[in-house]
Formats: C-alpha cells, structure tokens, sequence
C-alpha cells in the first residue's frame, strides 16, 4: 500500500512539473511575439508619417488613417469591415489571411467562397460581442472613418486553442475600417 502511494504522489508532481513547463513554454512564446510586435511598430513608426501607436491591455492599434468626432467607449457600439491576418512580424499578406468581410480584400488576395458573407460587422464594445479580446481592447478609442491595424500575441487572440486555419498560441493583426460608431 506504501509504494502505491508513492508512485500516486510521484505521479502528481510529474504532473504538475509538467504543467509548470508547458506554461513557461507558453509564456515565452508570447514573450516573442510580443518583442516582434514591437520590432514591427518600431518599424512602422520611421514611416513618414508615422502612424499614431496606442497600447490598450496587450492590444496595439498602428492608426494609418485618422478618423474624426468621437472615440468609441465602453458599451458603444461600432461597425467596421475587417480583414485578419495570422502575424508573421511585418505588414499583413494574402498568404496570412484567415477572414474578412470586405470584398476588395478577398478579391486582391485570391478568395473565392461559395457563399461570402461582405456585410459590415457592428459590435457593442460590451464584452459581449464575440471577438477575441485582443479585438476588442483595440478597438477601444476607435473614430469614425479611422484605418487601423490591430496586433497582438496569441495571449489576447485564441490562447491554445486552434481556430480553423489559424494555429494554437497564433499572434493576430487585423486591418480595420472603421464606417461608424455610437456611444449611447
């Protein structure tokens, strides 16, 4: 009965090493996706001009377009096209992309589907709304009209979960246009 519960008990600790080390795996991989991140905004930003950057809890929008009136808040709603990418550390490419619902984006890259869906998205930006949350922290300040991209590790995208065509722990950038926005 002793050695029962030894092997039980070392059995557990196993266990638990084992845990400990996929979790330090995970977090380093985000830890590189996060410095590639970086390494692309730093390149972005000596663009002239330079987009406008801002950070939202693990979320960065590279503002290309401005937008204009006000900014989209907690529990207001927007409605935009989309087109995202798995992230590779630089611009979004065709070979990348894993949805959109603009048209001129499937077009340019090449997809055909046998029954596209090219209407706007609207979503209340509630926490409720079915988007990642990397997504969603971007979208965060958005203005009417504003192109943006929004980048973030695989920690805010589908964590270890695989998602279709997009792989467990993937760093995602989707590109937005933002149409219209309310904050009632």
């Amino acid at each position: 009965m002793g050695n029962i519960f030894r092997y039980i008990v070392l059995a557990g600790a196993l266990l638990c090493m084992l845990q400990a080390c996929k979790k330090q795996s995970l977090e380093t991989t985000y830890s590189s996706q996060e410095e590639r991140i970086d390494s692309f905004i730093e390149s972005l930003a000596s663009q002239e001009p330079a987009p406008r950057i801002v950070h939202n809890a693990g979320s960065n929008r590279i503002v290309l377009t401005e937008g204009t009136g006000e900014e989209l808040a907690a529990g207001g709603t927007v409605s935009f096209y989309y087109a995202g990418y798995i992230f590779s550390g630089s611009e979004p490419t065709a070979s990348n992309l894993f949805a959109t619902n603009r048209e001129e984006t499937a077009t340019e890259s090449g997809w055909t589907l046998t029954s596209p869906d090219y209407g706007i998205l609207t979503v209340t930006l509630d926490g409720n709304a079915g988007l990642v949350e990397g997504l969603m922290n971007g979208l965060a300040g958005v203005k009417g009209g504003e192109i943006c991209y929004i980048v973030f590790s695989g920690k805010y995208g589908f964590g270890d979960e695989e998602n279709g065509t997009i792989p467990a722990n993937s760093a995602l950038i989707y590109q937005i246009w933002v149409e219209s926005l309310t904050n009632d």
